[in-house]
């Protein structure tokens, strides 16, 4: 397994990670991979790399990208203000539990530090279990609403 950033030949990643990334819950049948292209989805890849925030680390095995981690600037669920970049992660299922995410997570933390970044944010729903591994790296609540945390880390 190895880590390296995204070659922006490889942007149309993220629409696949996008909708890996979304938290279904047991026995919930999986929305169409349509959801994606909804405008509110769009901004997480749409253009991507034209921000100073648009960075994206990916996990290889064997060649095939795996999982990503990418940052923005923007308005979405986890949006704080216009200078903290907003989190999103995914892993294809099989990669999942086996500390791969927590990797990615450091390494994209200490690209942000580098970069000169002194926060970052994410949202994630309540029930999901990556919750846990996001205070395990130094994110904490800041905000909540019925179904979502916010999550910040100081960097």
């Amino acid at each position: 397994m190895k880590i390296r950033e995204l070659k922006m030949s490889e942007t149309e990643l993220l629409k696949d990670f996008l909708y890996e990334a979304i938290y279904i819950p047991e026995g919930v049948e999986p929305p169409d991979r349509k959801i994606i292209e909804l405008p509110e989805l769009r901004l997480y890849y749409e253009d991507f790399g034209k921000g100073k925030a648009d960075l994206c680390l990916v996990v290889e095995d064997d060649g095939r990208v795996v999982g990503a981690v990418w940052t923005r600037i923007m308005n979405d669920y986890g949006h704080v203000d216009d200078e903290t970049p907003s989190f999103a992660i995914s892993l294809y299922k099989e990669y999942r539990g086996r500390g791969i995410g927590t990797k990615l997570m450091n390494a994209m933390l200490e690209l942000l530090r580098s970069k000169g970044f002194k926060r970052a944010s994410l949202a994630v729903q309540k029930a999901n279990y990556a919750v846990r591994m996001y205070e395990k790296v130094g994110f904490h609540i800041a905000d909540q609403n019925e179904e979502e945390y916010i999550m910040v880390i100081r960097l």
